[in-house]
């Protein structure tokens, strides 16, 4: 079993070496493995009742949701094969598309069961390392190390701030049993492994080779200062300058989250929130009318603390901090509202951060 992951706040900044603050959910993606004689990998996603089989020597990126699973076989099992074939089911509750990483609980999950079964004896990090690698060479996707990080790691009552570089992480108690973690999906379908997506990646790192030609030392935007990339300003492509600005913006506001975090200050977080979804939108250019609709609205409602667009973009889901007494309210009022402007009525999702990735018996 692994689970699937909310980011308060640090969007886009893992692959670029900053920090992110996420925390794993209590919506899991759960995996059985019972070994067969036929040599053959038999896949089955329990609540879509899709099936796909596959040889052994046939590990290598497909459509859909079974690449993730062939992406770890070749990943972290020795010889890139499995030694016997597999009947494989797949169920959960992470909903698709919507922002909460069911690809890297996916992954999580399917790594986690491989290592005990097979004995190899990979680190959690490894595992989440190898997870990095199925995206990017299984679904094209360059994302960064957030996700199967989040769900391997995820610790309940704590969000982790990892710095995406070194992979150091500390645990920051998000214990407010007084504040729900709200989920308002804008029922936009994203596609991460889109052109859009690498290309904001791509972007950034137009920005640091433009600037390493004043400071060789500087890796990624995590080494670049506000007051270098200003300097140079006017020498990058405005829409670089933008991408790279947002970066820098949004490591700050993360460092400054975790603060008011320990200091249990959600009206400060909250703002911050704010700040975070205005630069997705207008800076990184990754959100959507829907997604600003529901920031906005939002925004005006009672028992706030904060809002912002939430995972990669082009849409999902939109992450609130919202008083308990007002959670029933809120969700009653926002549907009616984007309903009224969109004529669909959005999931809501009410999230509690949770346990990481866990290996369950039969009884379980």
């Amino acid at each position: 079993m692994a689970p699937g992951r909310v980011n308060l706040i640090g969007e886009h900044t893992d692959y670029n070496q900053g920090f992110v603050l996420p925390g794993a959910i209590d919506r899991k993606i759960y995996i059985s493995l019972t070994p067969n004689p036929d040599g053959i990998l038999n896949m089955l996603a329990l609540e879509y009742q899709e099936k796909f089989s596959f040889a052994l020597d046939e590990m290598r990126p497909v459509k859909g949701w079974p690449t993730y699973l062939l992406g770890m076989i070749c990943m972290i099992m020795p010889e890139k094969r499995l030694p016997n074939g597999f009947d494989i089911v797949v169920s959960g509750d992470i909903p698709v598309g919507a922002g909460m990483s069911s690809s890297a609980a996916l992954c999580a999950a399917f790594g986690l069961a491989l290592n005990e079964i097979f004995r190899l004896g990979l680190s959690r990090m490894e595992l989440a390392l190898a997870a990095q690698k199925t995206e990017h060479q299984f679904a094209g996707l360059q994302c960064g190390i957030m996700d199967p990080f989040a769900s391997l790691h995820g610790k309940s009552g704590s969000l982790m701030k990892l710095d995406c570089r070194s992979l150091d992480f500390d645990f920051v108690p998000f214990d407010f049993p007084d504040t729900r973690i709200l989920l308002v999906n804008s029922m936009v379908s994203h596609s991460l492994a889109s052109s859009e997506y690498n290309l904001r990646r791509q972007q950034c790192e137009a920005g640091v080779a433009h600037l390493r030609n004043y400071d060789d030392s500087i890796l990624s935007l995590r080494d670049v200062s506000a007051g270098l990339l200003q300097k140079h300003r006017e020498e990058l492509d405005v829409t670089v300058y933008k991408r790279c600005r947002f970066i820098l913006e949004e490591n700050q506001r993360l460092l400054e989250g975790c603060e008011f975090l320990k200091q249990r200050n959600l009206d400060a977080f909250g703002k911050l929130m704010y700040a975070s979804h205005a630069g997705l939108s207008r800076d990184y250019d990754v959100s959507c009318p829907e997604s600003d609709f529901l920031v906005n609205t939002i925004g005006m409602m009672k028992g706030v603390k904060g809002a912002r667009q939430m995972g990669g973009g082009f849409g999902g889901c939109v992450i609130t901090l919202v008083d308990r007494e007002e959670a029933e309210n809120f969700i009653s009022r926002i549907q009616q509202k984007y309903e009224s402007e969109y004529g669909k009525v959005p999931d809501c999702y009410s999230m509690t951060i949770a346990e990481g990735a866990q290996m369950l018996n039969t009884a379980d």
